[in-house]
């Protein structure tokens, strides 16, 4: 597989946010690898609230850990 995480460290919340969407989307893409299926799923899951949750908190999740790793963005 590609080596594609090179640090967690981002400059700005923002980055974070959006470093975790794509660590869920990675993680996606690792369990499904197949990109045809996952075009089959998506318009069932994308309609559906709880799958909708479930993304929003696997992204939460991932956001927590970014933050941590930057320190939660502190300035010194």
């Amino acid at each position: 597989m590609e080596k594609w995480i090179r640090s967690l460290k981002t400059n700005t919340p923002q980055e974070g946010f959006e470093l975790a969407i794509l660590l869920a989307q990675k993680g996606i893409e690792y369990t499904q690898p197949s990109v045809a299926i996952r075009k089959k799923l998506r318009p069932k899951y994308s309609k559906n609230p709880d799958s909708l949750i479930a993304a929003s908190e696997v992204i939460a999740i991932h956001f927590q850990t970014v933050a941590a790793a930057n320190n939660y963005w502190k300035t010194k």
